[in-house]
């Protein structure tokens, strides 16, 4: 069976463990060995990030120095340009050929906002998704059209994933951590304690660059 690969994107302004841990029941869920983790650098559906593109790569290097199942890829720290999904996964699919398993992970959150990305319909012509469950959103898409995509995509079973290059959704029973990057900013603006939200040494890195003040 070849092995699955799994791309992780985001603004990670700061990483904490919201993001890291989901993750990591997800990879045992479906017998992931290594998650590419993607900083972006233009995200195009939200504000720009507080830290540049350098302090947000330095945490989310310390955040996995002592992960051996998360990797970093800078490609989209290079590009100028809006980061979309769908044109960096044409990107890597040409590198890693037809046949390759490929995935990208997501929050639930992220899936029923989905339909609305650049270019949507043709990401899962190049990988498959695996979306993290979020309480309190709902398993259901708005538009009948959507769900009925959703509905055909959909898989319960961790072998397609490994079997198939792309073209399923798999909607993984993951941990749910009331942590937001969004929180934590404000939660350092005013001085309140985040040593529970993220890693030691992503904290450390913080206070000594000044960031979120």
């Amino acid at each position: 069976m070849t092995v699955l690969k799994a791309l992780y994107g985001g603004t990670f302004d700061p990483v904490h463990y919201g993001h890291l841990r989901p993750v990591e029941v997800l990879a045992n869920l479906i017998g992931l060995s290594r998650v590419i983790v993607m900083p972006n650098n233009v995200p195009p559906h939200r504000p720009q990030p507080e830290a540049t593109s350098a302090q947000r790569m330095h945490m989310l290097a310390l955040a996995i120095a002592d992960k051996p199942l998360f990797t970093l890829d800078e490609r989209e720290l290079k590009r100028p340009t809006p980061s979309y999904t769908s044109e960096t996964l044409k990107a890597w699919r040409s590198e890693q050929g037809p046949a390759q398993p490929l995935a990208f992970i997501i929050g639930q959150d992220s899936l029923l906002n989905f339909p609305s990305w650049h270019d949507y319909a043709s990401i899962l012509d190049n990988a498959h998704l695996l979306v993290c469950r979020r309480p309190g959103y709902p398993l259901t898409m708005k538009d009948p059209a959507h769900q009925a995509w959703l509905d055909d995509h959909l898989t319960h079973s961790a072998d397609d994933l490994h079997r198939l290059p792309a073209g399923k959704i798999y909607l993984a029973e993951t941990p749910w951590f009331d942590i937001s990057a969004t929180l934590i900013r404000e939660r350092l603006q005013r001085g309140e304690p985040c040593a529970e939200m993220m890693p030691a040494s992503v904290l450390a890195y913080i206070e000594e660059q000044g960031l979120y003040r």
